[in-house]
């Protein structure tokens, strides 16, 4: 008898661990993706602050302003048709194929403390490499539509993207300046969805959401 109930707690516990797993919300886990300045934490800062509230980090007007990779955890974002996905937002250093400590100083900052940035930036590109190499089930590329998108980082890191079969969500972000052109990113990169928004006021990116819920859902 001792022996029945032993065996049968085992198998109780196996029971309810697959049951657990199996009805497991879905999670995933996205990383904004851009060149320097595209707005990448300013959109990470709305998606946190629009479903839990807080930030992920400080933005500035100084390229390379994020050198290390931030994560959010347990995101919960809801559709209009009452849909849901949990996921964690990490948000990734600016990509670019150069950095020169010199584009600091234009901004005032004293040689050394340049040459120190210039350094992490760079070692911030690995980094984001690595996590998209390893540990993102999907991507959010970050754009600014005032600028030409067919820079060269741009199509290396859509290449690197699509090579890993990852699914893409191209963001045409500024759209609140007077010279943005969405369309321009439309053209660009028509195999991929584009949402044109301003991480910065908020316009469309309940568009953006709605997107994410269909792509990373």
């Amino acid at each position: 008898m001792k022996i029945f109930y032993q065996t049968m707690g085992k198998m109780k516990k196996k029971f309810s661990g697959f049951v657990g797993r199996f009805f497991k919300k879905k999670r995933t886990r996205i990383g904004i993706y851009g060149p320097p300045n595209a707005g990448k934490t300013t959109l990470a800062n709305r998606i946190a602050r629009d479903w839990t509230g807080d930030a992920v980090g400080p933005v500035s007007e100084i390229p390379h302003e994020t050198r290390r990779a931030r994560k959010k955890e347990d995101i919960i974002i809801s559709g209009a048709n009452g849909s849901t996905v949990t996921m964690d937002i990490v948000d990734t250093p600016g990509v670019t194929t150069k950095i020169d400590y010199h584009e600091f100083l234009e901004f005032g900052m004293e040689k050394d403390e340049a040459i120190i940035r210039a350094r992490e930036a760079t070692e911030g590109v690995a980094e984001a490499m690595h996590w998209l190499r390893e540990d993102i089930d999907g991507v959010i590329y970050m754009l600014d539509s005032t600028l030409d998108p067919f820079m060269q980082v741009n199509i290396m890191m859509i290449g690197i993207i699509e090579a890993r079969n990852l699914p893409v969500i191209i963001v045409a972000n500024k759209i609140d300046l007077p010279d943005a052109a969405p369309g321009r990113i439309r053209s660009a990169f028509p195999q991929h969805p584009v949402v044109a928004i301003s991480g910065l006021d908020g316009r469309n990116v309940e568009d953006l959401y709605e997107t994410m819920l269909e792509y990373f859902g």
